[in-house]
């Protein structure tokens, strides 16, 4: 049987046009696996990109800090002799602790972190948060009180007596600028002629440590208790009056070993800081005195101001934390005296508001803050922080949450310690700046509060050390990063919780007599009220 057969010209055209199909449809599949593998390919690059900025911006960070800090120590261990000559030190593992803190231009770590999407959400999140906390009080003081104005009461009352708190200022202020700087001048002055150089140092010494005990010393806690100053007004003096005793002591402590080891040619004067660094120092975000700094090259503005304007909204943001979940809690019609349940029930109500506090002080003060002022003295060195978030140790998290603070406890307390000791007991060193830190952590606290309550104190000279040496650097686990936010979570509420307690009490059960054991006993432990 016969198959019929397409003519010759009719299968050379099926024929061509099968094949152009065929070439076409490579061609579109060709350019969809190009166009897929385009987007594997970007989508990749974003994932190695956020890998290389979230894993190795603290390896490569700690990189450039050693090569900067191996390349600087040539010429630090070059010392002029007495006859001009330059000589150079041994290099040897005991020195590494005589080299000082290197500054350099590194910005803050959330800064950088903030280039991050996923990580710039998070901070949106807050802001949500705080766009929450403003209505739902729009909406409890409309429902209650029949208004849609809301009322910074508490703001006010916190902040008031501002002129006073600026005139107590100044005075600090003005001190610390003129005395240490002329005292340094006079001593140093007359350091090299006489002969009697530790009757001298120790006279001076003497005088300046009066002086700096009646100006510094007490004249802020006069200030604060004569004029009974609101809370926050409180925390500026105090917390100012910490400051500037610290800025002194290192500007003393880094200039007066220099003028002892360079002595003059004849006929020329001993050479001092400019007055003009020690004025930069007292402003500049940092506790460690240099007579120079890195300094970027201009102010960007935009900066300023975008800071300033998240320095507000963290003002903000904790106002409506205490109105809207501290003052509920505690300032109750009925005040009832301490009970297991109670506490706990106070103590796991507190968690939320005690842990938002504690990360609102920290970018409040630690970023915001210091960045202002970084930005504005165009000081390059950023480094107010670490991530200490990651820590898996208590040990890293006290070395990492506040870097200003740290090195000043690191070079003028726990390396001060050991030279004195001859690099001997280094566990007495560490314990001796754990219990510095905790008496003036529970100063500024005391003083700020109007009431001695040490429970800042306890924990941080008690369960700080325990964690210290139980949570140490060998603990590398994640699962010890758990731990530490636990532990962290769990402190923070017990702190809002008694100190708002004691606060209640202090108001409502005011005490009788001013006799020691009324002072320093808590009141919130025997107070009961009803109105």
């Amino acid at each position: 049987m016969a198959t019929a057969e397409p003519p010759n010209g009719l299968w050379h055209r099926n024929n061509k046009a099968h094949q152009s199909d065929e070439l076409s449809s490579h061609a579109e599949s060709h350019d969809n696996v190009q166009e897929d593998n385009l987007k594997q390919w970007q989508k990749h690059a974003q994932k190695v990109k956020v890998k290389v900025l979230e894993q190795v911006q603290d390896q490569l960070s700690d990189i450039l800090d050693n090569a900067l800090t191996e390349s600087v120590q040539p010429f630090t261990h070059i010392q002029p002799t007495v006859n001009g000559k330059m000589t150079r030190k041994p290099s040897s593992r005991s020195q590494k602790m005589d080299n000082g803190k290197v500054f350099m231009d590194r910005a803050s770590l959330l800064d950088e972190l903030f280039e991050i999407s996923h990580i710039r959400t998070i901070y949106h999140m807050f802001i949500a948060v705080l766009l929450i906390f403003f209505l739902s009080t729009l909406a409890v003081d409309y429902i209650d009180q029949g208004r849609l104005v809301l009322e910074f009461d508490l703001l006010f009352f916190a902040f008031g007596k501002l002129g006073t708190v600026t005139w107590a200022w100044g005075v600090m202020f003005v001190y610390t600028l003129l005395v240490p700087y002329y005292t340094l001048v006079f001593w140093g002055s007359l350091y090299h002629s006489l002969s009697s150089k530790l009757g001298l140092s120790m006279g001076t010494g003497l005088i300046l440590s009066a002086v700096q005990t009646c100006v510094l010393g007490l004249f802020p806690i006069y200030t604060v208790v004569h004029n009974q100053l609101p809370p926050a007004s409180r925390f500026i003096v105090i917390l100012e009056q910490i400051r500037f005793l610290m800025k002194s002591y290192s500007f003393m402590r880094e200039t007066a070993p220099v003028v002892m080891r360079n002595t003059p040619k004849e006929g020329e004067s001993p050479r001092f800081p400019t007055f003009s660094s020690y004025l930069y120092f007292l402003f500049c975000p940092t506790l460690i005195y240099r007579e120079s700094y890195p300094r970027n090259t201009h102010i960007r503005w935009n900066y300023v101001g975008v800071t300033l304007g998240m320095i507000l909204g963290c003002l903000f943001y904790g106002y409506f934390i205490l109105v809207r979940l501290c003052m509920p809690v505690f300032r109750l019609d009925t005040n009832q005296l301490f009970s297991k349940r109670t506490m706990v029930l106070a103590v796991f109500h507190s968690i939320l508001p005690g842990i938002m506090l504690l990360l609102l002080c920290f970018f409040a003060f630690l970023h915001c803050w210091l960045n202002l002022f970084g930005e504005l003295l165009r000081f390059a060195d950023r480094m107010f922080y670490k991530d200490w978030w990651n820590s898996t140790s208590f040990a890293n998290y006290y070395r990492t949450w506040n870097v200003v603070v740290h090195d000043w406890l690191y070079y003028y307390g726990y390396r001060d310690f050991l030279w004195l000791s001859k690099r001997k007991f280094r566990t007495a060193a560490m314990l001796s700046v754990f219990i510095v830190s905790a008496v003036v952590h529970e100063y500024a606290l005391t003083l700020g509060f109007g009431f001695f309550y040490p429970v800042m104190f306890c924990l941080f000279a008690v369960f700080g050390v325990v964690f210290n040496f139980t949570m140490n650097d060998k603990r590398q686990n994640p699962a010890f990063n758990v731990i530490m936010w636990a532990c962290l979570f769990l402190g923070q509420g017990i702190q809002v919780c008694l100190y708002s307690q004691e606060w209640y009490a202090q108001i409502h059960c005011p005490r009788k007599e001013n006799s020691f054991w009324e002072l320093v006993t808590p009141r919130s432990w025997s107070c009961s009220y009803q109105r």
